[in-house]
């Protein structure tokens, strides 16, 4: 068994335990699949209840995802659909969560549990806390709350930034910018916030320095690439074929909530693997790859 983990990659996933008879005994995520998958044979200490299911452990499947955002998603929702016997909750314990962009007489980035109203919003996003962080580190670059016309609050706070009303449409195009995940956006508010992460580090005020650090991690997690839970009405189905496996995701409104893997020949499998959406092509094949070094090795 701890020869095939082995061929686990040192990312961000999802892995599955099976015993003897096939059945799914437990789902869970890491930061670095390798790492926390050997964890359970070399590291479960006083947790008698792990010791039990690792007896049982007879093979091991993963899912190597594009972030840890991905990863945290892809969890939720598959034991949304279906909770194995040792996981004790379904679904992930993170808040789901939306970034709304006011305008109006209180401009600026809100969080939001749903979608309301008719203003734009961005996600979803796992995490609360993470993306009050991420809000509070794009308004530190980007704010838009200070752009209020009228109100003397606001410009002479707004007069510190530099920034004015007439600022506020070019700040909230860069934050959509960085929302919308473009490179260019995200890479100019992350330089900023490190070079002031940084200076405050170099003029001792290290709880600011942390508080800035925390948000750089939280807008890493929100712009990170995340495709397996988009909560829209899109249905498809997902085949990658690597060395006789065949993996499918099943993708329904928009989240991806099963994952299954089987033997089967290159010629039956090549009209699936076709169909394959072209947003999935690469999860798939990298994780059919996965798929069939674990079961080789």
């Amino acid at each position: 068994m701890i020869s095939s983990v082995r061929e686990l990659p040192t990312a961000p996933g999802v892995y599955r335990f099976r015993d003897d008879a096939g059945k799914v005994l437990y789902i869970g995520r890491a930061r670095n699949l390798r790492r926390r998958v050997r964890s359970y044979w070399v590291n479960v200490g006083d947790r008698p209840h792990l010791r039990r299911m690792v007896r049982q452990i007879a093979r091991v499947e993963g899912v190597w995802c594009d972030s840890e955002h991905e990863a945290a998603w892809l969890e939720r929702n598959l034991l949304e659909h279906s909770k194995p016997r040792w996981n004790r909750v379904e679904g992930g314990a993170e808040v789901v969560g939306y970034i709304r962009l006011a305008d109006g007489a209180r401009p600026g980035l809100r969080f939001e549990h749903t979608i309301t109203g008719t203003a734009r919003h961005f996600g979803p996003y796992l995490g609360g806390l993470r993306i009050r962080q991420a809000i509070s580190g794009l308004h530190r670059v980007l704010p838009l709350q200070y752009t209020v016309a009228g109100d003397a609050s606001a410009e002479e706070f707004g007069r510190l930034f530099g920034i004015g009303p007439g600022d506020r449409a070019a700040l909230a195009r860069t934050a959509i910018a960085v929302l919308q995940r473009d490179a260019e956006a995200v890479r100019t508010l992350r330089d900023e916030l490190i070079r002031r992460r940084d200076r405050a580090a170099g003029e001792l005020r290290y709880e600011f320095a942390a508080k800035v650090q925390a948000e750089l991690e939280a807008l890493d997690w929100i712009v990170s690439e995340q495709k397996v839970a988009w909560l829209g009405a899109v249905d498809a189905e997902v085949y990658g074929w690597a060395d006789g496996v065949l993996v499918r995701f099943e993708v329904r409104d928009g989240r991806m909530c099963t994952w299954t893997q089987r033997a089967m020949s290159a010629a039956t499998a090549r009209e699936r693997v076709a169909s394959t959406p072209e947003l999935w092509r690469a999860f798939a094949r990298r994780n059919a790859e996965l798929a069939a070094r674990l079961r080789n090795g």
